[in-house]
């Protein structure tokens, strides 16, 4: 039995319309949340190996946003690019997809984890945006990370998947208990009925890319780049939403990447590691509120490097789908 959605009522009481659209050779897949009046729209990348329901939690935490989510290309049900998944053809494709869209407004464009960096190439290269948002942003080369052994031990697996023949490479890759030892030691909350939910999330989607090409090349991406690389070009004021206990990127390299971007601020949420997404999206969004909240760029200048942190020791549980607390 799959588990229910702690954040299901609050994504059911917002209007949901959905959209192709044609782009970087291949059909992008959208889930666009919430008021069409809206004067902000966030475009939303999730990271490696999720889809758009990665970030459906956030999106279901900022009511009164326009929130557009994407599959990646080659990922859900998006399909592959007319090019190589790399992180030049991702760029590509999100400075195709954003005006695209046709937006009016206010434009953020957050992205999290492997959508870090993304965006941030994205943005090196020319992408307009009003604000950015960056949440486990990817600040410094992924193996040396505080867990760069389980990133080398990554790299064994797919490497594995490249050199097994086409079918059996591919069902290597998709190996449940390889994504349950993942999910595993990223989740950090100690609340089992939301342990459980999170598992269930990697175990449904975890395994969703189109082709073995697609997944050896986003993972070669992930590993390769790092949002450091493109921040001293990133031009719009810009969050970082780090956490204290993330595997992927310690929180001095996000100290580092901060004084790299030329208008940005850092907030750390304690008690979480690189699944802000899942177990801290109310605390994420009380963030990114804030952020968007600044009367002015003056103000937001002011706050350049300014590191802030949101949340207590003890853990917040969110609520379940019946609306009650979670236990």
């Amino acid at each position: 039995m799959i588990p229910p959605s702690p954040y299901a009522t609050q994504l059911a009481a917002l209007a949901l319309a959905r959209r192709s659209i044609e782009v970087a050779g291949g059909t992008t897949e959208l889930w666009i949340y919430g008021p069409e009046s809206a004067e902000t729209t966030i475009v939303m990348v999730h990271g490696f190996r999720g889809d758009h329901h990665g970030l459906e939690p956030i999106a279901a935490q900022l009511p009164d946003h326009r929130v557009v989510l994407a599959d990646l290309p080659g990922f859900g049900i998006s399909t592959p690019l007319g090019r190589a998944h790399d992180i030049h053809g991702y760029s590509a494709w999100l400075r195709e997809l954003v005006p695209a869209l046709g937006l009016t407004g206010h434009v953020v464009i957050l992205g999290h984890s492997f959508g870090s960096i993304i965006v941030a190439a994205a943005l090196a290269d020319g992408l307009a945006a009003d604000d950015v948002v960056l949440v486990n942003p990817i600040a410094a080369p992924a193996l040396s990370g505080p867990r760069g052994i389980l990133t080398r031990l990554a790299v064994f697996y797919y490497k594995v998947g490249a050199w097994l023949p086409e079918r059996p490479g591919f069902w290597w890759l998709r190996l449940g208990a390889v994504t349950r030892i993942m999910s595993v030691t990223m989740a950090k909350t100690r609340n089992p009925t939301l342990r459980q939910w999170i598992h269930s999330q990697h175990d449904q989607f975890f395994g969703a890319f189109s082709n073995r090409d697609v997944v050896l090349q986003a993972f070669e991406a992930s590993v390769s780049n790092d949002v450091s690389e493109f921040a001293a070009q990133i031009a719009p004021p810009t969050l970082l939403i780090a956490a204290a206990d993330d595997d992927i990127t310690p929180v001095a390299a996000q100290r580092r990447l901060v004084e790299l971007i030329p208008d940005a601020r850092l907030v750390v949420l304690p008690g979480v590691g690189h699944l802000v997404h899942y177990e801290m999206p109310a605390e994420a969004a009380e963030a990114i509120e804030s952020f968007l909240g600044a009367a002015d760029s003056t103000t937001k200048v002011n706050a350049v490097r300014e590191e802030s942190e949101i949340g207590g020791s003890e853990e917040r549980e969110p609520e379940n789908a019946s609306g009650d607390t979670a236990s």
